[in-house]
């Protein structure tokens, strides 16, 4: 699912070629997509686009006359941009965008159609929408450290969750935690102040670093579908199970659950103690190795 720096980088891009545009129309390619009955999609059309912003993982499309359209990517959906009299094939296409100067689509690949669009009007609509979470980037520690101890996570369950924290998923909360030293099962609750400084410094760097670069590596140039994504070659940890840790060169290592993981390096976040994945200790009982010489 598209993160932060990845949401922050749509955002800048559809600033440069929405702003002061009028959506001349609106297509849905599968009714589903639309999750709202009103105000209708087809209202949205005539309307000049006032602003675009981030809420939590989702972007917003702010339009005249207080109209929002809601995009929310989920784990597949993508944006792309087309000019002249491109067009776009296959089957991925969900809705289409269509203004003067090119064609926005949202698209999604797989047979799991998550992506939606969500069309309100008004501030307090469009606030009802807000999981709640913490600007990560713009709190004070104080904030952070009240946010992240007020309920009994694990930190990484805590980075993850949207009605506390926002814009941060499994990609980012990994690398987060490597540049941090934290177990991702480590409680909350247990974090000294130290660590939870130590968390709250990385959170800010890893974030703004990675914005900055995904926007120095586009430049003005929109990405395609494949250039958004989890897994970048220059990740630390996450996606890189069995590879050598940049720090330490120890193999990293990954814990499996529901539809989700968590990738760590057991030497650098966990004192060279293997965490127990919940599959591999329940097959291998007593054998599940607890450090890299076992």
């Amino acid at each position: 699912m598209p993160e932060l720096p990845d949401v922050e980088l749509y955002v800048a891009l559809l600033r440069k070629r929405l702003i002061g545009q009028e959506l001349l129309a609106l297509k849905l390619f599968t009714p589903f997509v639309l999750r709202s009955v009103t105000p209708s999609a087809k209202e949205l059309e005539g309307k000049e686009v006032t602003e675009i912003r981030r809420l939590g993982k989702r972007i917003v499309i702010g339009f005249s006359d207080e109209y929002f359209l809601i995009v929310h990517l989920m784990i597949a959906g993508r944006f792309r941009w087309l000019e002249g009299d491109a067009k776009l094939g296959g089957k991925i296409a969900m809705a289409s965008l269509t203004f003067a100067n090119g064609v926005l689509y949202l698209t999604e690949a797989g047979s799991k159609k998550r992506a939606s669009l969500t069309v309100v009007q008004g501030e307090a609509a469009l606030a009802a929408h807000d999981p709640g979470g913490i600007d990560v980037l713009t709190c004070t520690l104080a904030e952070f450290e009240r946010v992240l101890r007020s309920e009994g996570h694990s930190v990484k369950d805590a980075l993850t969750t949207p009605k506390l924290f926002s814009g941060i998923g499994n990609a980012y909360s990994d690398e987060i935690l490597h540049a941090a030293r934290l177990s991702p099962l480590k409680r909350v609750q247990t974090m000294t102040s130290d660590e939870v400084e130590r968390l709250y410094a990385s959170v800010v760097r890893v974030l703004k670093d990675w914005s900055a670069r995904l926007q120095r590596e586009f430049g003005d140039k929109f990405p395609g579908a494949g250039d958004v994504t989890a897994f970048r070659p220059e990740f630390a940890v996450h996606g890189k199970f069995g590879e050598p840790c940049p720090v330490c060169g120890k193999p990293i290592q990954r814990i499996r659950y529901a539809d989700n993981e968590a990738n760590y390096c057991a030497q650098c976040q966990n004192g060279g103690r293997i965490l127990a994945d919940r599959a591999m200790s329940r097959l291998l009982k007593g054998d599940f190795p607890r450090t890299f010489e076992d």
